[in-house]
């Protein structure tokens, strides 16, 4: 084998191509690139990137959805050191400004289908000095061209332990926040998982795995990084629909990341009956809790193993597992469970001191790894209440953990919404409705959904004298915000409910609607 360490995506790259540089490392409806080519673009695109006079650190954004020239540009931004910011294409124009101002970001490049976003995003953004568009036809000039007009600029060794990909997470604050993963954050625990000798980690050259989650999440990003490891092809698709979904199945894939929503869209679709399912080997699905009953039938149907992940954007994804040899489909007690510590993980209970737990005592989750991130992007409080000066970091979930090591999940410490997978914090949402002008007070919830797990709902008191309108409040919050994070429903009551220093309990407001369920997720 290659003399070729593969702690970085590019090494990783490079470790390929004497053995395997023929073979697929991205595919889509359009193109395959193997990897002697993946290798040799990506090499002379740092080389232009560096020569235009983009210097280590950089950070260079992403306006687009899934594609094999984001892939590319994640490793051209490894070797030059640079760092790559994908930005969710859901989002508002105002939230994309938000990012790409807090970033500092030199360079955009975007998809033909998001250069208007990108024209209205860019009027507030001082630091932006090149927007590019990965294709002809735009106001901006083509990607390919503009790399292939750079002087070739001298590139040298990245330290893996630098930034290579900033990933925004919303906070309770309600301002985003960049979680900055290394190379080192994407890679070091790759040998120790080979040596486990898990089923699902025994990943060969024959596997092709598809990355249909969103790159602006780490279960997008970080799949290409699981991959190129590996030396597998990526199948790289948009974005999820069912149909694309199975057209990957049918077209080979091994292993594939889905959300439990996504999951049940794929296998109740019509087509799903007549998938021949005989090449898939793990459904891998987390980002939100998958219900019994939904499980056993996604089973029944794919009949592969199931994966399920437990992570968070600050540990680089997962950091423990439910591995498919303890899922049960009649149910077992390790099946409500989010699985054990990945070797190299350290997972602990904590109080609200910060001490330990015993097993079977419920607190919050605490994790210390080489997973954990290096911290959020120019926010050093926001850091040190997320990871303490030991390296534990607080995950916001309540959990106990039994004798086994296994992390039973109750609740969330914090009022984090998940819906379909998506991320969505209350604080952020009411700061989208609280200027609505017939809007007194409002407090958001997540409540019961059977499609998308939990659903947004707004619960509002009006002003004197005022009455509230339902679509127009939600109206009102999708201009602000992202569609997926506006309220699905609104409830109107007189008075907030609150504690004695006059702190709205959203708890009380969120009980009537998850009264007689196991837990307060779903």
């Amino acid at each position: 084998m290659p003399n070729i360490k593969r702690d970085s995506l590019h090494s990783c790259v490079d470790y390929w191509v004497e053995e395997r540089g023929s073979h697929m490392a991205l595919s889509d409806a359009q193109r395959e690139v193997d990897y002697k080519e993946l290798a040799e673009t990506t090499s002379s695109w740092a080389a232009a990137l560096t020569g235009a006079g983009f210097a280590r650190g950089t950070r260079m954004a992403w306006l687009g959805k899934n594609s094999i020239t984001y892939a590319m540009l994640f490793v051209a931004a490894s070797r030059a050191g640079m760092v790559v910011v994908p930005v969710g294409w859901r989002l508002s124009v105002p939230e994309v400004s938000y990012i790409l101002n807090d970033t500092g970001a030199h360079i955009l490049i975007c998809e033909p289908d998001f250069t208007d976003m990108a024209s209205q995003a860019k009027e507030n953004c001082k630091e932006l000095r090149t927007i590019l568009c990965d294709g002809e036809g735009s106001p901006f000039p083509d990607l390919t061209e503009w790399l292939a007009g750079q002087p070739q600029g001298d590139v040298t060794e990245a330290n893996p332990n630098d930034c290579v990909l900033q990933l925004y997470t919303s906070g309770t604050t309600g301002s985003p926040k960049g979680a900055l993963l290394s190379n080192y954050n994407l890679f070091s625990l790759r040998e120790p998982l080979e040596e486990k000798g898990w089923g699902w980690a025994k990943i060969d050259t024959s596997d092709q795995m598809a990355v249909i989650m969103p790159i602006a999440h780490i279960a997008g990003s970080g799949y290409f990084a699981h991959g190129f490891y590996a030396g597998v092809g990526a199948r790289v698709l948009p974005e999820f629909t069912p149909d694309a979904a199975l057209d990957a199945v049918e077209a080979g894939v091994t292993q594939m990341f889905l959300v439990p929503t996504a999951v049940q869209m794929m296998i109740t679709h019509p087509r799903a009956t007549g998938t021949d399912f005989s090449r898939l080997k793990y459904m891998h699905y987390g980002a939100a809790p998958m219900p019994l009953e939904l499980l056993r039938q996604a089973m029944d149907v794919m009949g592969c193993g199931f994966c399920q992940h437990y992570g968070m954007t600050e540990t680089t994804g997962t950091f423990s597992m439910l591995q498919a040899e303890d899922h049960d489909p009649m149910g077992n007690a390790r099946m409500r469970s989010a699985g054990q510590p990945l070797p190299g993980v350290e997972v602990k209970i904590v109080d609200e001191n910060g001490e330990t737990l015993t097993h079977g005592q419920v607190g919050e989750i605490a994790t210390r790894s080489p997973l954990n991130m290096i911290e959020y992007w120019n926010k050093p409080d926001k850091t040190a209440e997320t990871v303490d000066s030991e390296g534990w970091l607080i995950t916001g979930d309540a959990a106990y953990m039994d004798e086994d090591g296994y992390i039973f999940i109750q609740d969330r410490v914090k009022d984090m919404i998940i819906t379909g997978g998506e991320n969505v914090y209350p604080a952020e949402v009411e700061n989208a409705i609280f200027g609505h002008e017939d809007v007194l007070e409002v407090a958001v919830i997540g409540v019961p959904d059977e499609k998308w797990g939990e659903c947004v709902k707004a619960v509002v008191v009006p002003r004197p004298d005022r009455s509230i309108d339902e679509g127009a409040i939600i109206a009102h919050a999708r201009s602000h915000i992202a569609a997926f994070k506006a309220p699905k429903s609104v409830d109107v009551i007189a008075e907030m409910p609150r504690n004695a220093s006059g702190k709205i309990l959203r708890r009380e407001l969120r009980a009537p609607y998850w009264e007689g369920r196991e837990r307060g997720v779903n």
